[in-house]
């Protein structure tokens, strides 16, 4: 990191971007994603799920969620579709608390940031929601992949749901997994641009706005909120069912790496016009909109496809 005042103006865009919400779809496509994913599990893994999910200290909450008189089989669903959202209801959470550096954002390098302790670790671990894989297209420096991210703790979720670990930690890397699988098919998640004017990023588009002031859209936002708004699971569950299905070949690829790399590939669709060089302010064009959405709901589907084999074959 460089001194003097790029060092203070990197301060300050860190402090803004931290008050941006960046979840990676909002509460409504990280459920779908679940959807999805609950829809190709085999009877036992369903077992499995339910068993591991209701130790989540959220659980009553979640409860709230769900529509009285749903059957018992519904609501086993339903809870596994809010699980998925439960790495970004934390940020609301005051039992919870940022660590790292930049508003949370960036990992510091200290032995907190990779653990893997279970529902006692009361950090927020921002940073493991995306990883910043950085391009230019001006021919602008470029940094290394800050560690760890969204790549690096799926496959320790991952790991720790095929071994023979306690109930307790599968069921925190359980809920931790549902969300950060959807994370990183959302485009955003895996993209850093930077340029001669953002010299160290746009924090995957949470620096590119998209109206003029005091409108706060921002193309992250824009992204997050293309499957839907609403976080009522019935609300999810009308939309999951109005998804393409995913292509059988694509969603047995489980290796994150290749699902990273096919976010960081659409970049091409994330900035192209009307997003140009800069922070904008940049006005949504209509055939932007109708492409976005298109890619969202392949998004959305090919990771809970992804999601459900992933548990399938590896949840023990």
């Amino acid at each position: 990191m460089r001194k003097g005042h790029r060092l203070v103006a990197l301060a300050l865009l860190w402090i803004l971007v931290s008050s941006v919400p960046s979840y990676g779809w909002w509460d409504l496509g990280h459920m779908a994603v679940a959807y999805v994913a609950y829809q190709k599990l085999t009877q036992q893994k369903k077992d499995r799920v339910d068993v591991l999910l209701r130790m989540n200290p959220d659980l009553e909450n979640w409860l709230k969620l769900i529509p009285p008189g749903t059957s018992k089989a519904d609501e086993r669903m339903m809870i596994f579709m809010i699980a998925a959202t439960w790495p970004d209801r934390i940020k609301n959470d005051s039992h919870y608390k940022d660590d790292g550096t930049e508003g949370g954002n960036v990992p510091d390098g200290k032995p907190t940031n990779s653990q893997n302790i279970g529902y006692e670790d009361l950090f927020l671990h921002k940073y493991w929601h995306f990883v910043d894989v950085p391009f230019t297209q001006d021919g602008t420096k470029l940094p290394g992949i800050p560690v760890p991210n969204a790549k690096t703790q799926i496959n320790v979720f991952r790991s720790v749901l095929a071994s023979n670990s306690s109930d307790a930690l599968k069921s925190y890397d359980l809920s931790w997994l549902l969300h950060v699988v959807g994370d990183v098919h959302q485009p955003l998640h895996c993209i850093a641009r930077h340029g001669k004017t953002q010299p160290h990023g746009d924090a995957g588009g949470n620096f590119v706005k998209l109206c003029a002031a005091p409108c706060k859209d921002v193309l992250h936002g824009f992204w997050d909120g293309l499957p839907g708004e609403s976080n009522n699971p019935v609300d999810a569950i009308k939309v999951a069912k109005q998804l393409p299905k995913a292509n059988k070949n694509r969603a047995s690829k489980l290796d994150t790496t290749v699902w990273i790399k096919e976010s960081f590939w659409l970049r091409k669709y994330v900035y192209a016009a009307p997003i140009g060089l800069g922070s904008g302010p940049f006005k949504i064009t209509n055939a932007y909109r109708k492409t976005a959405k298109g890619i969202a709901n392949q998004r959305v589907a090919l990771a809970g496809a992804r999601l459900g084999n992933i548990l399938n074959k590896e949840l023990k």
